[in-house]
């Protein structure tokens, strides 16, 4: 019983350690709607830049009757078609044998009679096999509208946005940017998630349901590296 006590006290001076070496700033932070990263431009930007040309008009700030209503400046609204699908498959088999006998018969000295003593026979087999198999498959389909948040010199157009959507005591969101060719938007003003260049796109959940399907910080702790048994 003494040396149970002396491990559990053991344990607790490593848990608390530990806990104490452990950065809480460091710990993720709950997801919340407005983060500045995927919320819209302000209202500032949207002003058309001072024209010191002399001219009435702002190039790309003009109303045309014959051109179309693709997105094409900061603000701008553009719909994302959401259709990821990824699929990864990898299979490996390797197998290995060998096998070896040697026989060593009586020696006979003098003329005389086999020593029996000195034969023997050795004999050794070894073989390996290993396999190993990895599936992994993803989907992700609906849409999602976001902004124009820049518009790059070369007429790249940077998009950001996010949507929620709050049940109960839960809520579910998806978060998108990245950049897109101003060709590749449909007439309809729609782009298909794949258009976008270095897109990040998360869906994921917050509130007390996404809550419940996470380890504590114990039961964490206990099944990271830093657990010392």
């Amino acid at each position: 019983m003494t040396h149970l006590k002396i491990v559990m006290v053991v344990i607790a001076a490593l848990l608390v350690s530990a806990c104490g070496g452990m950065q809480i700033s460091s710990l993720p932070q709950a997801p919340k709607p407005g983060d500045p990263e995927f919320a819209p431009v302000p209202s500032e930007s949207l002003r058309p830049p001072p024209n010191s040309g002399g001219s009435l008009f702002v190039d790309n700030y003009g109303i045309s009757l014959y051109g179309d209503k693709k997105a094409r400046r900061v603000g701008d609204i553009i719909t994302v078609v959401l259709s990821e699908s990824t699929q990864g498959k990898k299979s490996s088999q390797s197998k290995t044998s060998k096998s070896s006998n040697a026989t060593l018969t009586a020696p006979v000295l003098g003329g005389g009679d086999p020593i029996e003593a000195l034969s023997g026979t050795i004999g050794g087999d070894r073989s390996f096999s290993g396999k190993g198999d990895a599936d992994q498959s993803n989907s992700l389909s609906g849409n999602i509208t976001v902004t124009v948040s820049e518009v790059l010199p070369n007429g790249v157009l940077r998009v950001r946005g996010e949507k929620w959507i709050t049940l109960n005591t839960g809520a579910e969101f998806i978060r998108i940017q990245g950049m897109l060719r101003p060709d590749d938007i449909n007439l309809d003003n729609t782009v298909e998630s794949q258009k976008l260049a270095d897109a990040r796109i998360t869906y994921s959940g917050a509130g007390a349901v996404a809550s419940a399907a996470k380890q504590g910080w114990l039961t964490a702790f206990v099944n990271s590296s830093w657990f010392p048994f």
